[in-house]
């Protein structure tokens, strides 16, 4: 008998990025049990060889517990960089002038340079430079072969290897970098199960990460510049899940213009049935401290309501001194939010309308027929996730349990909400998907004796994208006699 394990009591998933302060077997178990569904591996940081033993140390987790174990590798993408400084930091006033050139001389208050050639043609007179996450801003003047001339409109210090943005105008570098690919053919050699790209600007740099994947893992784009927000519909089309990724999209935009945009991108996402992820500085106050602020708690919550399928921990998990407080804080808003009887009516303000096919078509009927007979659990049958991915849209009231023969497609539910996956192998007979459908639900919890059960599967079983068969069941609670 395959194990079995309990479905965690909400349904927002929680993604945990790991790093120096939980990259070891001990914490990521303890992640695990306070209800991190789905680990982070950030490449921005470490080597291959340390990566190789925390993703080990995941799939160990994940033997012993029986819970199929999400695993997302998070590409660097282009970073733009200054260089150097011949003694130590330099002071910008506001005000004064300050280029960006091709000399590889190390700069000072005047000047510094910039390796980076695409810049100096895509730049235009008036757009912005923002030095180190923002906190200067240069405006361009005019711009040469080999000079970007600017004048310091927020002054202060400036140091090596400062990260740069460019919010106004699309910048011609591919998202994939040399490094990116490495890293790519590092993270697939490991099969995990997602890879996030960042800095995503086009619909082509997402075709050509999909080329390069094969369809080894799962694709997630992260919204980080405003040029790629500009194309989101176009992008989300060719990607398999997103990202909210505030850090760099509150950069390059005003502050308040992050919030509406994190909802657009969450409904966007969900009308289109791709996962969503919303991260960054979710609970940035518990790096440091064992409890978050009331602001918070109610950000994190505030996902939550909007329809979120995951809400991620960065530095919380990867660095911060309290990793295991901050997953179970997490899951405690969750299950309260998840909890208030206005929850359901918030999260079905984002209306999500079928696509005229058959799979649609039962994937809202189940979500309907659930609440009318008052079912306790949707039980879907899938060998992609595509299945489990229509009824996850709908948002349905009771739990989803998703069966499935492809470890991997169980492994890729981690992001996906309210979806409590299960590898088991396939059926072959709709006689066989009512009894296995009957004694998974006992086995893991979601019903009892006398539960209506809605179940779904593609006939001829066994072939992908077939979904057209709905199936209401009721449980005796006999169903386990004669199994061990």
């Amino acid at each position: 008998m395959a194990q079995s394990f309990t479905p965690r009591q909400r349904k927002v998933r929680i993604l945990a990025t790991l790093g120096p302060a939980s990259a070891n077997p001990e914490m990521i178990a303890a992640l695990h049990r306070a209800g991190a569904d789905a680990f982070r591996v950030n490449m921005s940081h470490g080597d291959h060889e340390g990566h190789a033993q925390v993703i080990a140390a995941i799939r160990a987790l994940e033997k012993e517990t029986g819970r199929p174990t999400t695993i997302l590798v998070d590409l660097q993408g282009p970073k733009l960089r200054v260089g150097t400084f011949r003694d130590g930091p330099a002071e910008l006033v506001k005000g004064q002038p300050f280029a960006l050139d091709t000399d590889k001389a190390p700069g000072d208050a005047n000047r510094v340079h910039l390796p980076h050639p695409e810049l100096f043609a895509a730049l235009e007179p008036d757009t912005r430079l923002l030095i180190d996450d923002g906190k200067l801003v240069l405006r361009v003047k005019r711009v040469t072969k080999d000079c970007i001339e600017t004048i310091v409109e927020v002054g202060g210090k400036i140091s090596d290897r400062k990260g740069v943005n460019v919010p106004d105008v699309v910048v011609p570098l591919a998202a994939l970098t040399e490094k990116d690919r490495k890293d790519l053919a590092f993270a697939l050699e490991q099969h995990v199960d997602w890879i996030a790209l960042s800095f995503v600007q086009r619909p082509e740099d997402v075709a050509e990460a999909r080329r390069l994947i094969g369809g080894k893992a799962a694709l997630l784009v992260k919204f980080e510049k405003p040029s790629g927000v500009q194309r989101m519909d176009e992008i989300l089309e060719i990607a398999d899940a997103a990202m909210v990724a505030r850090g760099d999209l509150g950069v390059e935009l005003p502050p308040e213009a992050v919030p509406p945009l994190q909802k657009r991108i969450v409904a966007t996402a969900r009308r289109m049935g791709k996962p969503v992820v919303v991260a960054t500085q979710m609970l940035e106050s518990m790096i440091v401290s064992p409890t978050p602020t009331r602001a918070e708690v109610s950000d994190v919550a505030t996902a939550i309501y909007d329809g979120a399928d995951a809400i991620m921990l960065s530095a919380e998990t990867a660095a911060g001194a309290w990793p295991v407080e901050a997953v179970t804080m997490m899951d405690s808003i969750a299950r309260s939010v998840e909890g208030d009887p206005d929850y359901f009516r918030r999260l079905h303000f984002t209306e999500t309308q079928p696509d005229a096919t058959t799979a649609d078509a039962l994937a809202e009927a189940a979500g309907d027929i659930s609440a009318t007979v008052g079912a306790d659990a949707i039980i879907c049958f899938t060998f992609s996730g595509s299945t489990a991915r229509r009824v996850a849209r709908e948002r349905p009231g009771a739990p989803l349990l998703v069966l499935t023969p492809k470890k991997e497609a169980a492994r890729r539910m981690g992001l996906l909400w309210g979806a409590h996956a299960v590898p088991t192998k396939d059926i072959g007979s709709f006689e066989e998907m009512i009894a296995k459908g009957k004694r998974m639900a006992l086995r893991h919890g979601v019903a009892s004796a006398g539960s209506k059960l809605v179940m779904m599967a593609g006939v001829p079983f066994g072939t992908p994208g077939s979904t057209n068969v709905l199936h209401v069941a009721t449980l005796t609670g006999e169903e386990l006699r004669g199994y061990s």
